[in-house]
């Protein structure tokens, strides 16, 4: 990754953009801080241009997405390109274990109650009333998110037949293109930008099939397809990918719709309860 400051070359090659570029080059010269965690949707509609703008200002600035442009935003706002910061490690290299003990925590905790805050209830109830009346339920996600999709998986699995996940994301492609208006996949991605997940969604999308997301930005390219959108409230930043508060908060999301499905079929799920209880029972001592 070129090592250039991204601000000085915005600056330096200010006079050679086009209005709508200069657009972009003003709302991130001001706003730099703030850009490294908004999605591409969301630094597009603020400086009032399309998201093919915002990426091919990000490529005319040397970086191949949105992603690495961010990247670079970072360590230049930093001002360490070999340690870029992060959201512990900020503090000082004298903090002892219990200070950054502490840090981790609440750093944990903020995650979680942001998620809790965020959380619409009617929106919550739309999303378990689509799962209820789903035939099926896909968990997908790429990378990181994947984890998070198989332990949705694992944990509906108990009460319900009807889940799985899928890895590859060519096999979600295709499951996608079988889908139909009685299927549900879900998406599990904290930009919402990750290009195989939006591919899949917008297949997803024209087999009629019901889409929902979790997610951090409310707009994303992701969310365009969906019909229930859940925020997550950890900030991560460009260099934070999969950090620990990000899966909590997606969990705890997840955690929540569970409760609320078993509520809703307490009758069904308390029987597949047992009968996936029983199914284990053996393989413990």
């Amino acid at each position: 990754m070129d090592s250039t400051n991204i601000l000085i070359q915005i600056q330096l090659s200010y006079n050679q953009y086009t209005k709508t570029e200069k657009k972009i080059a003003d709302y991130i010269i001001k706003n730099s801080s703030s850009v490294l965690f908004m999605s591409i949707t969301e630094l597009a509609d603020e400086c009032g241009v399309a998201e093919a703008s915002v990426h091919r200002f990000c490529r005319r600035n040397g970086a191949k997405g949105y992603q690495e442009f961010k990247m670079k935003l970072s360590l230049c706002s930093s001002g360490d390109e070999t340690h870029p910061a992060e959201s512990v490690g900020n503090s000082a290299d004298n903090d002892d274990s219990k200070d950054l003990f502490a840090k981790i925590l609440q750093n944990h905790l903020d995650a979680i109650r942001e998620t809790n805050a965020l959380l619409r209830p009617e929106m919550v109830e739309h999303t378990v009333n689509l799962m209820i009346n789903a035939r099926s339920i896909q968990f997908f996600g790429i990378g990181d998110s994947l984890l998070v999709a198989e332990d949705a998986r694992n944990k509906f699995m108990r009460i319900t037949p009807k889940v799985r996940t899928i890895s590859d994301p060519h096999m979600q492609a295709m499951a996608a293109s079988m889908s139909g208006p009685d299927d549900m996949l879900f998406f599990i991605s904290y930009s919402g930008s990750t290009k195989d997940n939006v591919y899949v969604a917008k297949i997803a999308r024209a087999a009629g099939a019901k889409i929902a997301v979790i997610t951090r930005f409310l707009k994303s390219p992701l969310t365009e397809y969906a019909d229930a959108v859940l925020i997550c409230g950890s900030k991560e930043g460009p260099f934070e990918g999969g950090s620990i508060g990000a899966k909590m908060s997606q969990l705890h999301i997840i955690d929540i719709l569970f409760q609320c499905y078993y509520a809703k079929t307490r009758k069904e799920s308390a029987e597949n309860i047992r009968k996936t209880s029983g199914a284990v029972a053996d393989k413990l001592f």
